[in-house]
């Protein structure tokens, strides 16, 4: 895993997993801590991730929550948007652009209430 930027925007590069938890939330912590407005996360060339690492996602947006910041993920893989989507925390976090619902179509997203799902016809 890799972490560039500063306390306005970070990208990741790699894993974000189990192994790479530590060093990846103590980076995102010191960004939230360090700076004022948005924090940007581009995890466009993020090529894998495990729950440790949604978990690190999830701490460091409550982190800058209770600092009066707001954590912006910005080109997310298609697959993490997926999972987002199935766990509903496209709800909860900020996220560029719009992620697909659970039946293909897409929903707003940063911040945009979601519309409720129609029963797909049966």
């Amino acid at each position: 895993m890799r972490i560039t930027g500063d306390h306005r925007g970070l990208a990741i590069e790699g894993r974000l997993d189990v192994r790479s938890a530590a060093d990846a939330r103590a980076h995102l912590h010191s960004a939230v801590d360090g700076g004022q407005g948005d924090l940007v996360l581009d995890l466009g060339r993020l090529e894998f991730w495990d729950a440790t690492g949604l978990g690190v996602i999830m701490g460091t947006h409550r982190r800058a929550g209770r600092l009066g910041r707001r954590l912006v993920l910005r080109d997310v893989p298609a697959q993490l948007q997926r999972l987002l989507v199935a766990t509903r925390l496209h709800r909860i976090l900020a996220v560029e652009g719009t992620l697909p619902d659970a039946y293909g179509a897409t929903v707003p997203a940063l911040g945009a209430a979601a519309p409720p799902l129609a029963a797909p016809a049966g």
